[in-house]
């Protein structure tokens, strides 16, 4: 009995053995099935005449394509067995922020339950497949759904059954990965037809226009442009990064719409060997008057919730009965309104603030530095309310000035500052990074450090604000605060430039937008928010009389010159380690600026070079 039942259990484990050979036979046969399925299909491909020359936009009788409302969306990109993803999720999240995945079943539905918006990226032979065909059918139920193929243009026979937009390109390479994903967004007009009929759902001729709505990234030669002018930034930049002026910076330029130079420079500190990129998040310090404070300000004069002319005392009611009552908020804006210049942190007391957070302390101003609950409105704002006006009717430049606008856009908006312009800018535009206390959104190690404070926070400012004033009420402030990379400030500040209007969307008139950045001053040369140039060397030689924008005292300064049709941005991070005034003394930034202009000159003769 015993030698029957080895000989049993030996022949279980030789046919265990056997069956485990078999399918593991199997399983190598089937996956060289697989492989030599879609070699026989790409080679059929190739085969047949691929007459298709330009992309092509089908199914978008919704108009899906390009995306407008980018707050309506969660997008996710989807790569099905295709190369060059890498280009096409970057160039992606120019435009909006986006997830990356790749398919592996469709289970992988599960992992995209939190998107309402997926962008399936398929080459042609990935069609051939059955499960590529049913994640998309599955996936369109419930989702928006725009599916960018490459490749043959015969693999659109595969699509019949798909509703969604389909953009077809008929290369398959990282310059088309590129310009599809500006197509997706409307950075790139989509104009072409099918020049044959693939199957019987796409006949010849078929196809669906859109137009640019977007910003678009190209190469500066495509306009007509020198790259070599232009690259004299990066000899101004080796300068100011030899001189340490600053340890790094990111540059921006966009003419006509189009982003013709994007280039990060040096590190993130002098020690650290960090590389600066163009993605890093910077403290924009002043620029905050006119990327948040000032553009609130315009939407609620655009909605008659805020009369220029109308006394701070009709919206605050704590400035009645005090000498700011009949101060206009026109004189506000103007730094008119004889404000004085305040020192916050000489004012802390050991019991304001503690090294660990609690009940009392939650008022977060760096690492292991926390101020006590309601310090601004305890202590801050009623300084502000008593301070004298010795300078009435007389420019001079005040930080209270957009303390003051932040109270005001909050009464008449009802949201905090920062909540407004998140939800009625920054995320119905695309712009992932802009935003207030980014060290709750973002890992530390993407926002460039600013200064190493030795005197009220004693630690490396990184993804805090470097100002004292707006740190200490609470990282929200109308004159400092704001954090957000290049790419985000071209976004908004193209938006201004088309007149209020971005991605098919209107968000500002255009006849405020000209008031609020033209000469508005008989003593100053600002706008309503804006400064502006001088017409005779500020903020550069060539500035045009027209240009609007600001500077911010962490070395930042965005530049709008409607007369010649261009954004100039230009990002550092100069007062690290300690606050350095060589970045103006050596003009860096003035000097950039003037680059581009002599750059552009090719195409607009109506610049006269610096040379």
């Amino acid at each position: 009995m015993r030698v029957k039942n080895i000989l049993k259990a030996q022949i279980f484990k030789s046919a265990n053995t056997y069956n485990f050979a078999l399918l593991l036979l199997i399983v190598i046969l089937g996956g060289f099935s697989l492989r030599t399925n879609n070699k026989l299909i790409v080679a059929d491909l190739v085969k047949q005449p691929n007459l298709q020359g330009v992309p092509v936009l089908l199914n978008n009788q919704a108009e899906t394509v390009p995306f407008k409302d980018l707050a309506l969306y969660k997008i996710a990109s989807v790569t099905i067995g295709t190369s060059h993803s890498e280009a096409f999720d970057n160039m992606l999240r120019n435009y909006a922020p986006v997830k990356s995945f790749h398919f592996q079943s469709l289970a992988s539905l599960k992992s995209l339950a939190p998107y309402n918006a997926l962008i399936i990226r398929v080459q042609a032979e990935s069609l051939y497949s059955l499960e590529t065909l049913s994640f998309i059918q599955e996936a369109e139920k419930t989702k928006t759904v725009i599916v960018a193929g490459f490749g043959h243009a015969t693999a659109l026979q595969k699509l019949e059954n798909i509703s969604s937009p389909i953009l077809w390109h008929p290369f398959n390479s990282p310059e088309a990965a590129e310009q599809s994903a500006q197509m997706i967004f409307g950075g790139e007009a989509i104009t072409g037809r099918l020049s044959e009929a693939v199957g019987t759902k796409f006949t010849a001729g078929s196809g669906f226009s859109t137009t640019k709505t977007r910003l678009s990234y190209v190469r500066p030669e495509t306009l007509g442009i020198s790259a070599q002018k232009l690259s004299r930034i990066d000899n101004i930049m080796e300068e100011a990064i030899s001189e340490r002026a600053t340890p790094g910076a990111v540059v921006m330029v966009v003419k006509d719409g189009n982003v013709i130079f994007n280039k990060a420079y040096g590190t993130h500190t002098y020690g650290d060997g960090i590389p600066t990129k163009t993605s890093d998040i910077f403290d924009l310090a002043s620029v905050t008057k006119t990327a948040a404070t000032t553009i609130a300000a315009m939407k609620l004069y655009d909605e008659q919730k805020l009369e220029l002319n109308q006394p701070l005392g009709a919206y605050l009611q704590e400035v009645r009965g005090t000498n700011k009552h009949n101060i206009p908020v026109k004189d506000v804006l103007l730094h008119q309104a004889g404000f004085v210049n305040l020192d916050f942190f000489g004012g802390l007391k050991p019991q304001d603030h503690s090294r660990d957070s609690s009940y009392f302390f939650n008022i977060k101003a760096s690492d292991n530095y926390f101020l006590r609950n309601n310090y601004y409105k305890e202590v801050m704002w009623p300084k502000m309310l008593r301070t004298p006006l010795p300078t009435r009717g007389q420019y001079v430049y005040s930080d209270i000035s957009m303390y003051v606008m932040k109270e005001l856009i909050e009464r008449q908006s009802h949201r905090p500052l920062d909540e407004y312009v998140a939800r009625e800018f920054y995320q119905r535009l695309g712009m992932g990074t802009a935003g207030f206390n980014p060290r709750r959104r973002f890992p530390k190690e993407q926002i460039v450090p600013t200064e190493r404070d030795t005197y009220f926070r004693k630690a490396l400012l990184e993804g805090y604000v470097h100002d004292s004033g707006a740190a200490m009420a609470g990282g929200v402030s109308g004159h400092a605060g704001l954090f957000a990379s290049a790419n985000d400030l071209a976004i908004l500040n193209q938006m201004l430039l088309n007149g209020g209007s971005y991605g098919g969307v209107d968000y500002l008139k255009p006849e405020t937008i000209n008031l609020f950045t033209s000469k508005q001053s008989n003593v100053s040369r600002r706008g309503l928010g804006f400064d502006r140039s001088s017409g005779s060397g500020y903020p550069s030689r060539l500035a045009s009389s027209e240009t609007y924008g600001h500077t911010g005292y962490t070395g930042t300064c965005v530049w709008v010159d409607p007369k010649h049709n261009f954004v100039y941005i230009f990002l550092s991070n100069r007062v690290h380690p300690s606050a350095s005034n060589k970045l103006n003394s050596l003009r860096i930034r003035p000097r950039i600026q003037d680059a581009v202009y002599t750059a552009i000159a090719d195409i607009d003769s109506r610049i006269a070079s610096v040379d």
